[in-house]
């Protein structure tokens, strides 16, 4: 069996929890923040967030040249604290919630996929989770 590879990406966002918690699931603000590029988009996005109820965003390149769903269903959910998925192909992800002094540390840990180099990944990621930041931070 071949050893599955985890990455994880973190950002710290100057908000309280139950704000990102908020904007995290809320798929009119997932559309806003959920892209990698400034060339992409999430034109929709569906979250039923509760054990064993799933999520879809679909991603696509802004020209309609390539798209795809991101999908999965939800394992664990502990209230601004941990989401826990399976991702439509197997994979599983943890993101965790931890708000000190009013700012809240959001990680994301992933198993990689094999087509892509883990580093590129991580890259996408990360750049997702920055947009979330930006995006949030400037919804006051």
């Amino acid at each position: 069996m071949t050893q599955v590879t985890r990455i994880s990406v973190e950002a710290i966002i100057d908000a309280p929890v139950e704000k990102i918690w908020k904007v995290w699931n809320t798929p009119s603000d997932i559309m806003q923040w959920n892209s990698a590029d400034p060339s992409w988009h999430t034109p929709s996005s569906e979250n039923d967030l509760k054990v064993g109820g799933k999520f879809k965003n679909r991603m696509e390149a802004k020209d309609g040249s390539f798209g795809f769903d991101f999908e999965g269903t939800y394992d664990k959910i502990e209230l601004h604290r941990e989401i826990t998925y399976t991702m439509g192909d197997g994979r599983k992800a943890t993101t965790l919630f931890v708000e000190h002094d009013g700012k809240t540390k959001v990680e994301t840990t992933f198993d990689a996929e094999t087509e892509n180099d883990p580093e590129m990944q991580k890259q996408g990621w990360q750049a997702i989770l920055n947009n979330f930041v930006k995006y949030t931070e400037s919804t006051n």
